[in-house]
């Protein structure tokens, strides 16, 4: 059985990895865990025009949809909620987007560029 400090280990690792593959694309970091009240946002990156605000999901199986199926309308406003708390902080006149890093056991990773959006 695996415990809580497990699990935010393997989540950490998974963060971890999700940024190298970011700096790898020539992205810039320029938050890790941006916590609210309302949620978090695992990394925030920008690259020339656009600031990024991207989730991280690891699932070790495809039942019930995989990693990238676990971002769900619920967990997207949370992110989005998150998001507006980070630039209230540190606005920019750049356009956002949302991401999503999927990652999946045997850690390949997809990159789900524009994964959604904060328009109702």
């Amino acid at each position: 059985m695996k415990t809580a400090a497990d699990v935010n280990a393997l989540g950490a690792a998974m963060e971890r990895l999700a940024e190298t593959f970011l700096l790898a694309q020539g992205l810039t970091v320029l938050a890790r865990n941006h916590r609210c009240r309302f949620g978090e946002v695992d990394l925030i990156v920008s690259a020339a025009t656009v600031l990024i605000f991207v989730e991280v999901r690891f699932r070790r199986s495809q039942r019930f949809g995989g990693a990238a199926a676990s971002v769900d309308c619920r967990k997207q406003q949370r992110l989005i909620l998150a998001a507006q708390d980070y630039l209230q902080t540190y606005p920019t006149a750049l356009p956002c987007r949302f991401d999503v890093i999927a990652i999946n056991a045997q850690q390949q990773i997809q990159w789900i560029q524009h994964a959604f959006t904060a328009e109702a």
